[in-house]
């Protein structure tokens, strides 16, 4: 698309202040300067590496070396968030900044809010004093939903909307949507926050459950050195959230319970975690190109926020569906091989800790969809098939799998300014097809697939297992023990 062709979409009339300018911070840059008005002497950028400051300079952006913390951050961010007037926007793309302060800050400024996780602050990931309960994303999501309850409305804040969480809540509803006319159900679409009416056209549809299922198969230029961490997004990220519990939305369908999984006691109780790490927890799924493969049951806020988005219950309160829902990440073989090493040094991080841009890398793409299974056509994925080369094309500074969590937090600000008083939201709240029209553009193809695999097939092999042959889709026969 030609430089004079990309829509713009509105106008941020106060301060932009981004928080963190990792990789992500990198990519999403030029799609703010691409898609809004904003006043650029306004704009300033906070981060406590200055690595890429050169970026910044040469467009006359504001940028303060500093990490944000939680002594800090109520005398450091009022006065950018809210110098000259107009209504502000705080973009957090940061680690170990707590979401749910900064959340309630900009709130009370009336300055519009985005983030891609419920951040904690520095230092929870990694508390050996705190229970594996109190670490799990359930436990931090409860958090924000709590804030909703008491203080419901006012300034818009979008919660988790980055590609995972985020762009694949979208991808539910229009797969669902999708899946429900090819089974040739007779049924209206939901208005876009119609929680029960979502739950019961997934009841209807006989989905029992949810794979975020992504493959990422973007290859380097250079074989990764011994006791480095190389990865095509955030390590720091992806090494807190991996050493977390496994987490999963547990489905009404599961007859079978993991002997160390256990059960939430508040809230929802719309998940449970295993007391092991989700980046050592391997359970089985499907993706187009690869077919058949292994992934990680790491923990993200989308496998428990369309686990409770898509629950039905009767007069009484009682849950009587809910999808089983849950991550299944297969990521870059230099990161697959990155948390091999980790974990065999007994899960010590490696002291030289990298995310590989598009100029170390080759070839190769990012598979990033959702897979509806049980249902009579088996399993459906829909997603993303953005190739490494295709996102080079469409945006600097970033691989594939950045471009999808970039374009993500763009189409969520889109709709935060369409929709600037419409309290804490998750993603699952939003209209999915507005945030879709505006980050399909930079996602490649965006395609359906239906698939006759099923987590039994070939099994048992040479080995017993212990499976349940009648019901391919319980999660007895998708983790791998």
């Amino acid at each position: 698309m030609a430089k004079d062709k990309w829509p713009v979409y509105g106008e941020i009339t106060g301060p932009v202040v981004m928080i963190g300018f990792g990789s992500i911070g990198r990519g999403t840059l030029p799609l703010i300067e691409r898609h809004f008005k904003f006043d650029k002497s306004r704009m300033t950028v906070i981060d406590p590496r200055d690595t890429d400051r050169k970026l910044l300079d040469e467009r006359d952006i504001k940028f303060l070396q500093e990490a944000v913390t939680k002594k800090n951050y109520k005398e450091l961010l009022p006065p950018l968030l809210t110098e000259g007037g107009g209504r502000g926007f705080c973009v957090n793309l940061s680690v170990d900044t707590g979401s749910l302060d900064l959340m309630k800050l900009c709130r009370e400024l009336g300055v519009l809010y985005i983030d891609t996780v419920v951040e904690p602050w520095l230092g929870f990931y990694f508390d050996k004093d705190a229970s594996n309960a109190s670490r799990t994303n359930y436990a931090l999501r409860e958090t924000v939903r709590e804030e909703i309850r008491k203080n419901p409305g006012g300034t818009t804040a979008v919660s988790c909307c980055g590609a995972n969480p985020g762009m694949v809540s979208w991808f539910v509803k229009q797969a669902l949507v999708n899946l429900a006319t090819d089974l040739g159900l007779k049924f209206e679409e939901p208005a876009t926050n119609d929680r029960e009416g979502w739950a019961k056209l997934m009841k209807k549809a006989g989905v029992k459950g949810i794979h975020i299922a992504e493959r990422d198969t973007q290859r380097t230029r250079n074989p990764k050195p011994f006791n480095t961490f190389w990865n095509t997004w955030s390590v720091e990220g992806f090494i807190s959230e991996g050493l977390q519990p496994a987490e999963l939305g547990w489905g009404t369908h599961e007859k079978w319970l993991p002997k160390n999984a256990k059960k939430q006691k508040k809230g929802s109780k719309a998940a449970i975690y295993l007391e092991q790490p989700g980046a050592n927890t391997r359970i089985r799924t499907w993706c187009p190109t690869p077919g058949p493969q292994y992934g990680f049951l790491v923990t993200h806020n989308e496998a428990i926020s369309i686990a409770d988005f898509f629950t039905v219950r009767d007069k009484h309160g009682e849950v009587t569906f809910r999808p089983t829902c849950h991550y299944a990440y297969h990521p870059c073989n230099d990161a697959m091989l990155s948390l091999d090493e980790m974990f065999g040094a007994a899960g010590k991080a490696q002291p030289v800790q990298h995310v590989l841009d598009e100029t170390e890398l080759v070839d190769g793409s990012d598979e990033l969809g959702v897979l509806l299974y049980g249902h009579k056509k088996n399993a459906y994925w829909y997603g993303s098939q953005l190739t490494l080369e295709e996102a080079r094309k469409l945006a600097p500074y970033q691989n594939a799998t950045g471009l999808q969590v970039t374009s993500a937090v763009l189409a969520g600000m889109v709709w935060a300014l369409d929709n600037p008083q419409a309290g804490i939201v998750e993603t699952d709240e939003m209209d999915y097809r507005r945030c879709l029209e505006v980050q399909s553009q930079y996602l490649g193809p965006v395609e359906g697939y239906y698939t006759d695999w099923t987590p039994l097939d070939g099994r048992p092999g040479l080995f017993p297992e212990d499976i349940d042959e009648k019901d391919p889709w319980q999660f007895r026969n998708i983790l791998v023990r």
